[in-house]
């Protein structure tokens, strides 16, 4: 190990502030998981405070309560959709965007797709309010603008996990297909001549060229989904849905309900024996997914 050090010293040199940065916010604050079995004290600390009676107190309230099942639900499914038709979408786009011949209009493109991403989920928030709201909404005017009636969106629950799919996907599709774009400019120029000599149309081209070179990076960032399934966005959750309790049966998830837990009755322990249900859970999927990744294609899986 020494002369591994010596010999690559300067290179691990430069990984030693990426190393410090996941030790500093990854690593050391797992200590904070045994907050799930103490009756925490913010004047004594995590740990000096004492131990729950029983252990496991704080993981009673959660999985006692009704709303643990929905919300583990939502998380899962809404997660899996995220990353079905984002994938989809992503892929669909970084294609698009390879095949355009035009410099000026691919970047232009480029941009313009690319610029959502760097708007906070707070404007998002207020962006979707005054496109959706029953009383004053741009969607409303133009139903009743068209003959139709209003549509109360903010009443009707099972709409909002495809609302809330359309605004994440708007929101990330132009920064999730760089990398599926940096994918394509590394293939090989004469794959797709040897086709367009065999006769293979465009089509035919992106089936059996393009699609079988993007599946190890597909694979990965699958993989890489699966692993943050669990840990949903809390900030794009809140900001579309808040505290509107008529849709929480579809798109409650296990962040909202803690914040709201934590907010109404101020339990660090039972916030953290949520979370750390959470981070078991997002463990058992990486590792069932990953295995599942190996058979399926080896060189893509993580570990």
């Amino acid at each position: 190990m020494l002369k591994e050090l010596n010999k690559h010293k300067v290179l691990y040199l430069m990984t030693l502030p990426a190393m410090l940065l996941l030790l500093v916010f990854s690593y050391f604050p797992m200590a904070g998981i045994i907050i799930a079995f103490k009756d925490f004290n913010l004047s004594t600390g995590i740990f000096r405070s004492s131990w729950a009676h029983p252990v496991y107190e704080n993981f009673q309230y959660f999985f006692t309560s009704s709303n643990w099942v929905r919300v583990t639900r939502n998380t899962i499914l809404l997660n899996l959709l995220f990353i079905a038709v984002g994938t989809f979408l992503n892929v669909a786009l970084a294609i698009l965007f390879n095949e355009i011949r035009s410099v000026w209009f691919k970047r232009v493109s480029q941009s313009l797709t690319l610029l959502p991403y760097f708007i906070s989920w707070i404007v998002v928030g207020v962006f979707a309010y005054n496109i959706l709201s029953y009383e004053h909404g741009m969607l409303s005017e133009l139903l009743v603008r068209w003959g139709f009636d209003k549509i109360d969106w903010y009443s009707r629950p099972m709409a909002w996990p495809f609302i809330i799919a359309i605004i994440f996907v708007w929101k990330s599709i132009g920064y999730n297909s760089i990398i599926y774009l940096a994918t394509l400019m590394g293939i090989d120029n004469t794959l797709y001549e040897s086709a367009r000599i065999d006769g293979a149309t465009k089509f035919r081209q992106i089936i059996h060229i393009t699609i079988p070179m993007l599946r190890p990076t597909i694979i990965v960032l699958t993989l890489l989904g699966i692993g943050h399934i669990m840990n949903s966005d809390f900030g794009m959750f809140y900001s579309l849905v808040g505290d509107n309790s008529q849709i929480y049966s579809t798109v409650d998830v296990i962040d909202t309900f803690v914040f709201r837990s934590l907010k109404g009755a101020g339990d660090m322990g039972m916030a953290a024996a949520a979370n750390f249900y959470q981070s078991v859970l997002a463990f058992a999927l990486v590792y069932i997914s990953n295995r599942l990744a190996r058979k399926y294609e080896s060189d893509a899986a993580l570990f």
